[in-house]
């Protein structure tokens, strides 16, 4: 099973750049697209909504903000569309697809780059709600996929310039005790890092410079009965479509047909 994540920061510019086409080729099960800055009714080109996909969509109430898809060859059970936060799903961050014993989840969480103090307030609060929604689904007898723009990372190998961003949201130390908590003490795994710990491995550029100040954001947090099963993982760099790079990640898993 190969699922694909990608924060496009304007899914019809990153169209014009070619992820569509380059995107189609790479046979995944799952395309998980964030920060669309568009609404589904908007997108009136083909490019959008390819063959052989079941594409949905949550968009944010605000115009040209936001919004995340998710696109599945199969058909899932259910689809979900927030995560029941009022204040944040209105902005459009959170859709699910069900299947029989999986969930896939594509995430654009908040972000507060610009030292805006209500901006990291609002960040915070969204992560202390989905630490105890993460907590919740920990119990249940399926396996958790959730993949997307975090807006945080783990700790400083994720960082090109740990020393010039101390202080900056995304990397606070209280921002990375989180992620340690997620996955030490909620037992979730960082896909990615389970088969990859180079620490020059980034997936967003603040200024566009892709040879200046990597980040590594763009995660795929998976429930722990998913780390045997995780085969391959790369961050795809060679054609830039956005500020981010496309997450590739593979498992030893099929989707269950009952």
């Amino acid at each position: 099973m190969r699922i694909i994540s990608f924060c496009a920061n304007g899914i019809e510019d990153a169209a014009n750049k070619g992820f569509y086409d380059w995107v189609l080729d790479q046979d995944a099960d799952f395309i998980c697209i964030q920060n669309l800055q568009a609404h589904e009714y908007d997108l009136h080109d083909d490019v959008f909504f390819p063959r052989g996909y079941n594409p949905y969509f949550f968009d944010a109430v605000e115009k040209n903000s936001n919004g995340v898809a998710i696109y599945c060859r199969e058909m899932p059970k259910a689809i979900m569309t927030g995560l029941g936060f009022i204040d944040f799903d209105i902005e459009g961050r959170y859709i699910q697809a069900d299947f029989q014993d999986i969930s896939i989840g594509c995430l654009l969480a908040p972000e507060a780059y610009k030292k805006d103090n209500n901006a990291q307030l609002h960040k915070k609060h969204f992560f202390e709600l989905f630490q105890n929604h993460l907590s919740k689904v920990s119990n249940k007898r399926r396996e958790f996929i959730i993949c997307g723009n975090w807006n945080m990372t783990h700790n400083n190998n994720d960082l090109q310039d740990p020393q010039g961003n101390q202080g900056v949201s995304g990397c606070l130390p209280e921002e990375q005790q989180w992620m340690d908590q997620l996955l030490s003490g909620l037992g979730y795994v960082d896909a990615f890092r389970e088969i990859n710990s180079d620490n020059d491995e980034f997936s967003w550029w603040p200024n566009n410079d892709r040879n200046n100040d990597g980040w590594r954001i763009d995660h795929m947090i998976v429930s722990s009965g998913l780390k045997p099963v995780i085969e391959y993982g790369a961050i795809y760099k060679n054609q830039q479509f956005s500020d981010h790079a496309p997450l590739i990640m593979d498992f030893d898993f099929e989707l269950s047909q009952q």
